[in-house]
């Protein structure tokens, strides 16, 4: 039906029930009610509201980037720091969530390329299947066998056993 309704082609029936005009002295006692309630609670609210949502746009705070001052390695740390070990700590947990997303994104990205490509996915994911290589690698390297309660430090030794070992194996071949 269009918005500008013709009358006479589109007759209303007519109403069963009168419209009651109220013309009693005593107000409505929900008006007044809402009335009261928007000027006594309403208003204030959305002024401090409003107030607080300005200040809050004149310097806006992203929490999901939130950016942490890099802190020194545990290697770094004198002895007998114990802020500076924890602080290290923190940084190397951080890391080390960091570092389990990407490899769950890059994970994600092969599932996907997968999905997408179906039986040529052999050929065709080839570049998402290295990165995939390269980055659990890099993650076992440097988390493997740490376990659930791996800590900096025990990551620092693990480290630490490995350039050993790579420097005896260094050695034996030179010789």
């Amino acid at each position: 039906m269009p918005e500008d309704h013709d009358w006479e082609a589109y007759k209303v029936p007519p109403t069963r029930t009168p419209v009651v005009e109220s013309t009693t002295s005593v107000p409505n006692p929900v008006t007044f009610v809402h009335t009261v309630f928007s000027y006594v609670i309403d208003a204030p609210v959305t002024f401090v509201r409003e107030w607080i949502e300005r200040q809050q746009a004149k310097n806006k705070f992203y929490y999901y980037h939130q950016k942490f001052r890099r802190v020194p390695d545990l290697s770094e740390c004198l002895e007998g720091d114990y802020l500076c070990f924890f602080e290290a700590e923190a940084q190397w947990r951080r890391d080390r969530l960091v570092d389990q997303q990407i490899v769950e994104i890059v994970r994600e990205r092969l599932g996907a390329c997968n999905q997408r490509e179906g039986p040529n996915h052999l050929q065709n994911c080839a570049k998402e299947v290295e990165l995939l290589k390269q980055v659990t690698k890099a993650y076992q390297d440097r988390y493997g066998d740490l376990g659930y309660h791996g800590t900096a430090r025990t990551c620092l030794m693990k480290q630490k056993h490995r350039m050993m070992e790579e420097r005896k194996a260094k050695a034996t071949e030179q010789s």
